[in-house]
């Protein structure tokens, strides 16, 4: 059983936070035996930026970031029993979009994978989504990164036939705890993009605590922050590869997460770096969102903070015998109840379910 999978990249994390979550999405389903092929432009500086190499566990075809090299590999989607083209790609996403929705054999399942739903969602009522709101009733089904009940009812809304959150999860081979490494030492450390929706916010949970506890070293890790703009005991290090994950994660005595605007106001959208944090046994402190308990059972296994002044609240009482015990609860609780392999459990269930209905109303 083939897929042909569309999507921003998962050779790179480059700019492209759902890298992990293609990673371990992809590489779960390939042990239920689906062979996929993970199509991904040249685009954005994500090739000269890889940090994998192409895997053993799923074909990569990179294609020319051009209408002809989009057009090339949009019609492989005819090979295929199950088509995804996920939002985000980053280049030609509307062009895309109808041209593997057009490629798909009849027999062959068209689910699109939204990995940022509300702003989709956000897009599509303003009419900045004119070909997915069209072609929406003709799909097979919507997959989603997040955004629990909400996001399925507004969808159903747009006419999709079926919504289902695929949440975030971790890949218990890639991150575990390891020896904590003195360039990540700090009392608190961010990862994440400089975005637009998300820059508020964590002047609001980061850089003004950082301001008020000169004390505190604080860490950004993460492109686009500019070190003259932060606060003197803050310090940016750009980028931080995957294969370093591990060690960011477990050197601070905690890690914060600030979620974008959007999913922190829909919630049930946990991000990669929530799983992450927590599988490496981090001391997460996470902004406050509806749904988190549905991951993680605050003051145990997380501490949820609701502003600046709460995170900082949380760190001048957090000791590190406090620190640890809440980052080994929250490590047995990924293990136990969130896996990518128990993520591809229900894709992999839906998509065969379906493929067999799809294929037995079209012989008939």
């Amino acid at each position: 059983m083939k897929i042909a999978f569309y999507g921003s990249s998962i050779l790179s994390s480059y700019w492209n936070g759902a890298a992990t979550y293609y990673r371990g999405i992809i590489r779960a389903l390939a042990a239920h035996g689906w062979q996929v092929t993970f199509y991904e432009p040249d685009a954005l500086g994500r090739q000269e930026n890889r940090d994998i190499d192409p895997p053993s566990w799923c074909e990569v075809v990179v294609y020319p970031a051009t209408p002809a090299g989009m057009a090339d590999a949009a019609a492989q989607a005819a090979r295929a029993d199950v088509v995804i083209k996920a939002s985000g790609v980053g280049v030609f996403d509307d062009a895309l979009l109808a041209a593997v929705t057009a490629a798909t054999r009849p027999d062959a399942l068209r689910m699109f994978w939204d990995v940022d739903a509300p702003a989709t969602l956000a897009a599509m009522r303003c009419d900045r989504e004119p070909v997915l709101r069209r072609v929406l009733p003709a799909l097979d089904g919507v997959l989603t990164y997040g955004g629990g009940p909400g996001v399925a009812a507004d969808y159903a809304r747009f006419g999709a036939k079926d919504c289902t959150p695929v949440y975030n999860a971790v890949d218990a081979d890639t991150h575990f705890p390891v020896p904590p490494e003195p360039r990540f030492a700090c009392d608190l450390a961010f990862l994440g993009n400089r975005l637009p929706d998300r820059e508020a916010r964590v002047r609001d949970f980061f850089l003004e605590p950082a301001r008020q506890a000169p004390h505190l070293t604080m860490l950004l890790g993460g492109s686009g922050w500019v070190q003259a703009d932060l606060p003197p005991n803050v310090r940016a290090i750009g980028h931080v590869r995957t294969a370093d994950h591990n060690a960011f994660n477990v050197s601070p005595r905690a890690v914060l997460n600030i979620n974008r605007d959007s999913m922190a106001a829909s919630g049930f959208s946990p991000p990669t770096r929530i799983f992450e944090a927590a599988a490496a046994g981090a001391c997460l402190i996470t902004d406050a969102w509806p749904g988190i308990e549905t991951f993680l059972e605050p003051d145990a296994e997380v501490l949820v903070a609701h502003d600046g002044r709460e995170v900082l609240s949380i760190l001048n009482g957090l000791t590190p015998e406090r620190a640890q015990a809440i980052g080994q609860k929250a490590r047995a609780r990924m293990l136990a109840c969130h896996t990518y392999a128990r993520r591809a459990d229900t894709v992999d269930d839906l998509f065969r379910a379906r493929l067999a209905a799809k294929r037995k109303e079209t012989a008939a």
